[in-house]
C-alpha cells in the first residue's frame, strides 16, 4: 500500500539547516535565524490537512515513509534530496502549523516521521543555498507498508 502527500512552499533568508536532529517545513511566513532545523515556510498544507488514509498507514511501525524535498531555483536550477524514516504508532498528524521529521522516536503532534536517516544539517548544502535564496518547494510524503 502506498499513499502520498504534497506540500508546497518556499524557502526564506534566514535558512540555515544546521539542526541535528530535525528538519521542519512551516506554514508560518517568517523565520527567525534561531529556527535552524526549518527548511521551508508558506506551507500550502499542514499535518491537519492530511487524508485518513494517508494518516492510518504512517501510524505502522513498519512502514517506510520518504520525504522528498525538490527546490527550483528563479534560474530553473532543481535540486532534490530524499530523506527516509518510519512510521510510528503514536503519529497524530494534528499540528495546524508544521512539519516535523526526526532521527529519534520521539513523537509530538508535529511529527510527521521518526528514525529518519537524515536531519537539517545532513542536506546538500547546494540545496540549502537554493532555500536560503527563496526557492520554490515542493515537500512530497510517500508512506509505503504492507498490505495486511
Amino acid at each position: 500500500m502506498r499513499e502520498r502527500e504534497v506540500v508546497h512552499a518556499r524557502g526564506h533568508e534566514n535558512v540555515t539547516a544546521e539542526h541535528s536532529s530535525t528538519f521542519e517545513v512551516t506554514s508560518d511566513d517568517w523565520l527567525t535565524p534561531a529556527g535552524d532545523c526549518i527548511l521551508a515556510v508558506e506551507a500550502d498544507r499542514v499535518p491537519a490537512d492530511f487524508d485518513g488514509a494517508f494518516v492510518e498507514a504512517c501510524r505502522d511501525p513498519e512502514a517506510t515513509i520518504m520525504a522528498t524535498l525538490t527546490v527550483t531555483t528563479d534560474e530553473g536550477d532543481t535540486y532534490t534530496e530524499t530523506v527516509e524514516g518510519r512510521g510510528h504508532p503514536d503519529l497524530v498528524f494534528e499540528n495546524e502549523r508544521s512539519h516535523v521529521g526526526r532521527t529519534s522516536d520521539y513523537v509530538d503532534d508535529r511529527t510527521i516521521l521518526v528514525g529518519a536517516d537524515a536531519a537539517a544539517a545532513d542536506l546538500d548544502r547546494e540545496l540549502v543555498d537554493a532555500l536560503a535564496a527563496g526557492a520554490d518547494v515542493r515537500f512530497e510524503l510517500v508512506v509505503e507498508r504492507d498490505q495486511d
